[in-house]
């Protein structure tokens, strides 16, 4: 399966961050009961790779589970071989690109400026993260698709149920959602039916944008 596709036809990515492991399992059950098919577990995330593999044989069939923050070949690697399907990174480093587009990987680099942007998408990234958008607004994100048109956008930060609507409506392709889609209090008491709950407005506003 091609996951650029997947992430184009479902235009979200759940992000996940400093969980543990335990968490992890009530998360990606409440995730992928909501509809969420692309779900990342953040590198500096103390047992990431363990959350990966976990993931992957939980899921398989339903989500498929990409890796973030990678920020060398390295950990591009070490992602993979823990079972990483699609790796994401916050900045543009072609040598990782190049690592990921060699091995048939997907991978999403984050960019901020549009010399940022097109370099990635040159370098072989199907889809490029704009990031931080929390702190760089829709009217950022609308300037930037006029002359890019042809890039698409995973816009990540700042998105909720009020305002995703609006990421769509200014040009992203997909947005990745973090503490939006895990409320602390259901994360705490590892009730995936209030995580499922909550994804699955996320996914509607997505269908309905779509």
């Amino acid at each position: 399966m091609n996951l650029t596709e997947v992430l184009l036809e479902s235009r979200l990515v759940a992000i996940v961050r400093g969980i543990s492991r335990e968490s992890a399992q009530a998360a990606g059950q409440g995730m992928t009961d909501g509809g969420i098919r692309l779900m990342e577990v953040t590198l500096n995330t103390a047992d990431a790779h363990d959350i990966i593999a976990d993931w992957r044989a939980r899921h398989e069939g339903k989500a498929y589970i990409g890796a973030g923050t990678v920020l060398n070949v390295q950990m591009a690697k070490e992602a993979v071989a823990a079972g990483a399907q699609f790796l994401v990174s916050p900045n543009v480093d072609l040598s990782v690109i190049e690592y990921a587009v060699e091995h048939g990987v997907e991978i999403w680099p984050g960019a901020m400026t549009p010399t940022e942007i097109v370099a990635a998408y040159e370098a072989g990234a199907k889809v490029v993260k704009l990031f931080p958008m929390a702190s760089l607004g829709i009217p950022y994100l609308r300037e930037i698709k006029a002359p890019l048109n042809h890039i698409p956008l995973l816009v990540t930060g700042g998105a909720t149920l009020d305002n995703i609507a609006d990421y769509y409506t200014a040009g992203a392709a997909a947005v990745g959602l973090g503490s939006a889609l895990l409320p602390r209090e259901a994360l705490a008491a590892g009730n995936d039916e209030q995580i499922a709950a909550c994804t699955r407005a996320f996914v509607e506003i997505a269908k309905i944008e779509g």
